[in-house]
């Protein structure tokens, strides 16, 4: 069965007769997801730092965290996507708003037992749910709408994943770096309290979600788009290179990005002279910020400019700012991690808006391989954690330079006719 099954039959058999709703209606809801799973990475970042403090884990230690949670996607990406051949995009977007809930609870006994084992127990089935909402949103963005913009509306789709990024850490240390929360006479856990909370939302978007009726979607697509998809289903994925160099290339950007979070406080530490941990937070924050102006700018720039030519130039970007990092000048180093937010914005979406362009029927099998490749952020964190325990946390910082070459080869491999996130004859129309 393909993977386009018929959403509308499917939510008509749980929900009566309620007509589906809009293209522009159901977007918005699964935009929202991008959201959710950017406010979790977000918080991420701020655990890192948090558990080195309160568990007395070593920073190489401490890249655990993102083993555990990363590693989730390598392990969930295909099951997920045999799942909804069989059930549904709308059947995988429940399975993972479940397992997120699961996991965000989960925070409470781990809290109480208070072991480092607990914690990435629970941000690992935490992260089983995240799986199933990437494979599930990511793709179903990507067919909601015109083929040619599919690069565009991914960007967009994951700039709100951006808005979520930036409140991440500045929840994560307005709440962790606070005194225990006291309830009737009780205390909380301040990472109880966060992922408590996290998961009623989680729970109040399962019930929105259970009573939609979505659109259907299908992977037919005309003119020269039918003619590229349908000569890439009689070819392999893996003998086109279209495909594999993106999988190398999302392997890496999403290594760099999730490694650079990871340590960023720690660094903001030793280059900012008189810096507490929560200030830090709040200079991740800022970094956020821009992470979200540079998704949001940079949907506006693949009207006018190749999709291409974007990815390549923030690559170069972002390697000379891994350059000035391992440099490490007091607060310049610290402004330059910075400011590598911004251009690693449109990285993730971009690379997987043009992975899985051109593959046809093949496209959902892609999209979900591509989704494993976040497993880059399980295994590089670890490398710049050893690195930063042997030679300081400045020389780490050549794992990123490295991550941001493959990428801009990536780019420059594409011809920037296809990259193109539109073009003039699609903006008339």
């Amino acid at each position: 069965m393909n993977i386009e099954v018929s959403l509308q039959e499917r939510s008509q058999a749980t929900a009566g007769k309620t007509a589906p709703i809009s293209t522009t209606f159901a977007f918005a809801l699964v935009t929202a997801l991008f959201f959710m799973w950017g406010l979790s990475h977000g918080l991420l970042d701020v655990l890192n730092h948090h558990f080195q403090e309160t568990l007395n884990i070593s920073r190489a230690k401490s890249g655990l965290i993102q083993t555990a949670y990363f590693g989730a996607y390598f392990i969930m990406a295909l099951p997920v996507g045999l799942f909804m051949e069989r059930c549904g995009y709308k059947a995988g977007i429940l399975l993972g708003l479940a397992l997120f809930a699961i996991g965000a609870l989960l925070f409470v006994p781990a809290s109480m037992a208070a072991t480092f084992g607990a914690f990435l127990i629970a941000l690992f089935v935490l992260a089983c749910g995240l799986a199933c909402l990437e494979v599930s949103a990511n793709l179903y963005a990507a067919a909601l709408g015109n083929p040619d913009k599919t690069v565009q509306r991914l960007n967009f789709a994951q700039s709100f994943n951006g808005l979520g990024v930036f409140l991440g850490p500045m929840i994560g240390g307005a709440v962790l770096y606070a005194p225990p929360f006291e309830l009737a006479g009780s205390t909380i856990a301040p990472t109880s309290l966060i992922y408590v909370s996290l998961a009623v939302l989680v729970v109040g978007l399962m019930v929105v979600f259970a009573r939609t009726a979505f659109p259907e979607v299908g992977s037919e697509v005309e003119g020269d788009e039918a003619a590229e998809a349908s000569a890439g289903e009689g070819v392999s994925l893996w003998r086109q290179k279209n495909f594999t160099f993106a999988l190398l290339a999302q392997f890496c950007n999403i290594g760099a990005y999730v490694g650079v979070g990871a340590y960023f406080i720690n660094f903001a530490l030793e280059h900012w002279q008189g810096s507490t941990p929560q200030f830090c937070s709040f200079l991740l924050s800022v970094a956020m910020i821009g992470y979200m102006i540079g998704r949001f700018s940079g949907t506006w720039l693949m009207r006018r400019i190749p999709a291409r030519n974007l990815l390549v130039f923030n690559a170069i970007a972002c390697a000379f700012l891994s350059v000035v990092a391992m440099l490490a000048v007091e607060k310049v180093s610290v402004i330059a991690m910075i400011a590598m937010y911004f251009f690693m914005s449109i990285m993730y979406p971009t690379i997987f808006g043009m992975g899985v362009q051109g593959l046809g029927r093949q496209t959902n099998r892609g999209g979900s391989i591509l989704v494993m490749t976040l497993v880059g952020a399980a295994i590089l964190p670890l490398v710049m954690g050893a690195i930063a325990d042997a030679s300081g946390m400045a020389t780490s910082f050549i794992v990123p330079f490295a991550c941001c070459v493959v990428v801009a080869l990536y780019g420059l491999s594409q011809k920037p006719a296809e990259s193109s996130a539109s073009s003039l004859a699609a903006e008339a129309e």
